[in-house]
């Protein structure tokens, strides 16, 4: 591989593996678009529900008329407004969550090359990553909220993360900041979590008024973004504060089901473990999983843990699985150790690196809390993490540069990347290598919760 790259110019061997991982990831997501059923994958079932009484009849039902209807509304109304546009074209509403997942990845190219333009094969790299991150693969087909949210969120990341924020003149820096709150308040708009989001926008802004000369306009721009805040999404939770006398719903006879699931209960043991299981069985009713957040967590990032794709009982799918997430652990050591190297840089204020921080941290601090309150292995999925993607995209590619620095590194490096591409191509494309016949994920009324 370095003896090709060295023969031919860059500006013929760069656009050609360019092409090649835009082109094949592409392909993967429009053929899932068209293959995939719609209503198959997290809750797709009863989200298609949701989404076809909307386009029959234009109104917000109850919270506890169904499953889906207790979540924000927009993805379910853009979608059955492509219902109604298109009723003989139903492939268009899994083809949203295509075009959002290639709108983040070039958000990520974005962020990168603005804050290491003297890099640009990082800025392509750090789109490669989230391209090929299997649990944005497996989102961009399902008919599910989780992407439209993780749009929203990196679109308001993209904009506070932004170097020179602090030294705009007032007409840009109010505009920066009522654009920031539109996006989040557009991804709160479609589930509730986007919340941290904002939250962390809102501690950057704040940071930005107390920092600048003249902090009269540091709280315009605070302001500026919390009214469109209100105006995007909020309201939807100030309605049902007043109607419905909370801020979302919890325990709904809808969801009873969910408390049927294993392991039933949460330890403090279940987020100590790490088991070698995580590697050799990624499916997340093996019992040492059950038992294992953050060993589901990885599984479910990186492979298809959850079934919702590839068959649950065959062995080839197994050691595809066992592959994959030992190769994996290359741009999971990249970003932690970005993050790592980032902490002092937003401990002292830095304006890109405060709000990357602080969005990891608390989006993990919230997941921890989300499943310990809710116990089941169910709702242990990789795509929760999916706003994260900017600081993957920047810190896994921020280290990956640095480590490739000498050319014998940097072919090691590519292969391992290469090879996990390839997995991700195999067990990410629905009905290719591997063939589904029975119903989408794992049976787990065969497992006693407990």
């Amino acid at each position: 591989m370095t003896s090709i790259a060295s023969a031919l110019p860059r500006r013929v061997w760069l656009p050609l593996i360019l092409a090649a991982g835009v082109g094949s990831s592409l392909w993967v997501r429009m053929h899932n678009a068209v293959h995939y059923p719609l209503d198959w994958g997290f809750d797709a079932k009863y989200n298609w529900r949701y989404i076809i009484a909307l386009s029959r009849q234009w109104h917000l039902p109850a919270p506890d008329a169904g499953w889906a209807t207790a979540d924000p509304p927009l993805y379910f109304a853009l979608s059955a407004l492509l219902v109604r546009l298109a009723p003989e074209r139903l492939m268009w509403v899994a083809a949203l969550n295509l075009v959002l997942g290639f709108a983040i990845a070039a958000l990520a190219v974005g962020l990168v090359r603005r804050i290491a333009p003297e890099a640009p094969n990082r800025a392509w790299l750090a789109g490669g990553l989230v391209l090929f991150l299997p649990a944005h693969v497996m989102m961009s087909a399902m008919i599910n909220e989780e992407m439209l949210t993780a749009a929203g969120v990196s679109t308001l990341l993209f904009l506070v993360a932004h170097p020179a924020r602090r030294d705009e003149a007032t007409p840009p820096a109010v505009r920066r900041g009522a654009f920031a709150g539109l996006a989040g308040g557009l991804a709160w708009f479609s589930k509730f979590t986007a919340a941290i989001g904002i939250a962390v926008a809102a501690l950057a802004l704040a940071d930005d008024a107390r920092r600048r000369k003249s902090p009269g306009l540091g709280l315009r721009v605070l302001a500026a973004f919390a009214l469109c805040v209100m105006l995007a999404g909020g309201w939807f939770y100030l309605r049902n504060i007043f109607v419905y006398g909370y801020l979302q719903p919890y325990g709904l006879p809808a969801h009873q089901l969910m408390f049927e699931m294993p392991p039933g209960t949460r330890g403090l043991l279940d987020y100590l473990r790490f088991p070698l299981a995580t590697f050799s069985d990624p499916q997340l009713l093996n019992p040492e999983l059950l038992r294992s957040v953050w060993g589901s967590l990885y599984a479910s990032v990186w492979f298809d843990a959850h079934r919702s794709f590839l068959p649950t009982e065959s062995e080839a799918v197994r050691q595809l699985g066992s592959l994959t997430l030992v190769l994996a652990l290359l741009p999971t050591a990249a970003f932690a150790v970005g993050l790592v190297r980032a902490l002092p840089r937003a401990w002292r204020g830095d304006p890109v690196d405060g709000p990357l921080v602080a969005l990891t941290g608390l989006t993990f601090v919230g997941f921890a809390y989300y499943t310990w309150r809710n116990p089941w292995f169910a709702v242990i999925k990789g795509t929760s993490l999916l706003s994260l993607c900017l600081p993957y995209a920047v810190y896994a590619s921020e280290s990956l540069t640095r480590w490739g620095r000498r050319p014998a590194a940097a072919a090691g490096l590519a292969m391992v990347l290469l090879a996990l591409a390839g997995c991700v191509v195999v067990s990410g494309t629905f009905d290719g290598w591997f063939v589904r016949d029975e119903v989408s994920g794992l049976p787990w009324r065969s497992v006693e919760a407990r």
